[in-house]
């Protein structure tokens, strides 16, 4: 059986508290554009809004039953 040196070298890591690391550089956002959206992204979201849109008539339904106002 070889043994390859590389995979017998030790490794050392060092736990840097973020406080005491470097800062690190920043986006600038202003330099950023719109970001692109493939179709199944949009999708998506579109599918999601729908979803919401649902839960929060279902809720608002609910809450008018606990009320009174609605028979169901």
């Amino acid at each position: 059986m070889i043994r390859n040196r590389e995979l017998e070298t030790t490794r050392e890591f060092y736990v840097i508290h973020p406080l005491d690391d470097r800062p690190e550089e920043k986006v600038d956002l202003t330099q950023l554009g719109p970001m692109q959206m493939t179709g199944t992204v949009r999708l998506c979201l579109l599918a999601l809004r729908g979803y919401l849109l649902l839960m929060f008539g279902l809720l608002g339904f609910r809450v008018l039953q606990l009320a009174g106002l609605l028979r169901g």
